[in-house]
């Protein structure tokens, strides 16, 4: 049995991750923006079953795995905060785009958005942590089943960042419609965006 005070910490960190700049929140405004809402909704589909990846994983005892060989997640760490640089990158430098700016891009296939969506949150470093680190800190052994109790915690974890990206996918043209009338607000969006999006990557091929 799930102990309540467990599913409240869950729910908790669960906001805090996804509400946080991150890959998962760029590509999904980017795509919503550039493609539309439903392109967004099939990305979140393909992150979504990132999630699930992930939620598999970590209960089948590799979690364990991971822990016992740093060099595992260090490497993970590192790859990701290398992405997290190369999207700061290409937000901040000079001619760059905002995630929310209006523009015309080639429409991918719903495979493709999907395959994007999942390869996103599959190299997201913090998803990686949460599994392996955080959520484990919140099973109790003398609750019950400790598989179940990973599974229930997981699955909390997902409806809350299933919820709060969904959300982020309908309103996200409504937010670069707001912005592209007001350019000011467009370049401070973006140089933000991109230095939020570096200092992540730094603070995580740090360790921090």
């Amino acid at each position: 049995m799930v102990e309540s005070h467990a599913v409240l910490g869950v729910v908790s960190v669960a906001l805090a991750m996804v509400l946080s700049p991150g890959p998962n929140m760029m590509y999904l405004v980017s795509r919503s923006v550039s493609q539309g809402r439903r392109a967004g909704i099939l990305s979140l589909s393909g992150v979504v079953a990132g999630f699930l990846a992930y939620l598999t994983v970590a209960n089948l005892g590799l979690a364990v795995l991971l822990a016992a060989v740093p060099q595992i997640l260090a490497a993970i760490r590192l790859a990701g905060a290398g992405y997290l640089l190369w999207l700061a990158w290409r937000t901040i430098r000079p001619g760059g785009a905002s995630v929310f700016a209006l523009r015309e891009v080639p429409d991918d296939s719903p495979l493709r958005l999907f395959t994007m969506g999942l390869t996103t949150n599959l190299l997201n470093p913090k998803i990686a942590i949460l599994y392996v680190s955080v959520i484990p800190q919140f099973v109790d052994p003398g609750a019950g089943n400790v598989l179940s109790q990973g599974v229930v915690l997981g699955l909390v974890q997902i409806a809350v960042a299933s919820t709060v990206n969904l959300a982020i996918v309908l309103a996200a043209g409504g937010v670069a419609g707001f912005l592209a009338r007001r350019p000011g607000w467009l370049r401070a969006q973006r140089i933000t965006m991109g230095s939020v999006l570096g200092a992540l990557a730094v603070t995580l091929a740090l360790g921090g």
